[in-house]
């Protein structure tokens, strides 16, 4: 069996990792990445709550409209960021 490298503080695991603790000092606790998948999930999920909220009794154009524009920008959003990650570069 190979025998792996250990550290020998979380210092130089978290410099390992690209991201240096007196930069960032959260990456001594917790995980230091992004939600790349649950950010276009909670954008649908608000998107679809919104526009529930429009059936029913609307009293207004006004309400409507702010539910419905948000609604729309949320889908839009959902749809455009995973499309936006494959095609940017690095």
């Amino acid at each position: 069996m190979a025998s792996k490298e250990l550290a020998s503080s979380t210092r130089e695991v978290a410099i390992r990792s690209g991201v240096d603790p007196a930069d960032e000092p959260s990456v001594d606790w917790g995980w230091h990445q992004n939600f790349h998948r649950g950010l276009p999930i909670a954008a649908a999920v608000t998107g679809i709550v919104l526009l529930l909220f429009t059936i029913g009794h609307p009293v207004s154009w006004t309400e409507f409209l702010f539910s419905a524009v948000p609604a729309a920008v949320c889908l839009i959003g959902a749809v455009a960021y995973p499309i936006h990650r494959r095609r940017r570069r690095y």
